[in-house]
């Protein structure tokens, strides 16, 4: 299939995009790297009036530190992400499962967190890392924490005229231990079931992604080792999982069990 008709707009700075993205509202969407746009627009299943192309303004395509935190902007894609000598520990493990090296390439990091499928793995780091979404707007600036930013599947909190600016991601602490997994159809697929862990002490946070429409989280402030099979199996029980063309509801919650029991070998070692 072929778009539907549209109009095109490449924005040089950040005030040309938000005054379009305002002034268009629900009519407008934003083109980062398309990896997740471009389908949508071919399937016709987003109809935009107006895109606003963002990966030309200079300001959102460097990643910094600030206050802790790594700020990753709107137009830094995945594999710039990943060439990071000093990444992240949990985005080391979870960015090569994310796509191929060439929709790394062009696919951007704030991109996965605005599409916001259940089944992507930024989604699922952001919120384990209780990682915060910057929003602007032409009028004003809002954070919101990973754990509200993500409102259903493929449904965010994002309002019209506004845009993803960048996302935080907490810098990881000496005593902090992670850990990821994923079984997909084939390397590269969006995950059947992905499974993230933080263990910070006796304190131990799990995230599910690929079965509830949003990210799953657990945490647990002490779990002893006969235990493990319990809680895997309530945390099991407490999801939505559901029969798709890919897996049934009873497939999923057995790789969650087993996925869980990897991951939090791993960072129990």
């Amino acid at each position: 299939m072929k778009p539907a008709p549209f109009d095109y707009l490449r924005a040089d700075d950040i005030s040309a995009a938000l005054s379009a993205l305002h002034d268009a509202g629900e009519d407008a969407r934003v083109l980062a790297g398309g990896q997740s746009l471009g389908a949508m627009l071919n399937m016709r299943l987003a109809k935009p009036s107006l895109l606003i192309d963002i990966m030309h303004i200079e300001a959102l395509g460097a990643i910094r530190e600030e206050k802790a935190a790594l700020v990753i902007p709107a137009c830094v894609t995945q594999e710039a992400l990943l060439r990071r000598s000093d990444l992240h520990p949990l985005l080391a493990k979870a960015l090569p499962w994310t796509g191929h090296v060439q929709t790394r390439a062009r696919g951007t990091v704030c991109g996965s967190i605005a599409h916001a499928d259940p089944s992507a793995e930024l989604p699922l780091c952001l919120a384990l890392l209780g990682g915060e979404v910057s929003i602007r707007s032409r009028r004003k600036r809002r954070t919101v924490q990973a754990a509200d930013f993500f409102r259903g599947m493929m449904l965010t909190d994002l309002r019209p005229g506004e845009m993803i600016e960048a996302v935080r991601i907490p810098l990881a602490r000496k005593n902090q231990r992670f850990a990821f997994t994923e079984i997909g159809r084939r390397h590269g697929d969006f995950a059947i079931v992905a499974v993230a862990a933080m263990r910070e002490g006796d304190t131990l946070r799990l995230t599910v992604g690929g079965v509830n429409d949003t990210p799953a989280i657990r945490e647990w402030a002490t779990l002893d080792t006969a235990d493990i099979p319990d809680a895997l199996n309530d945390l099991a029980w407490s999801l939505d999982a559901r029969d798709d063309l890919h897996a049934t509801a009873r497939y999923r919650r057995d790789l969650m069990r087993n996925l869980g029991r990897i991951v939090i070998e791993e960072v129990s070692s």
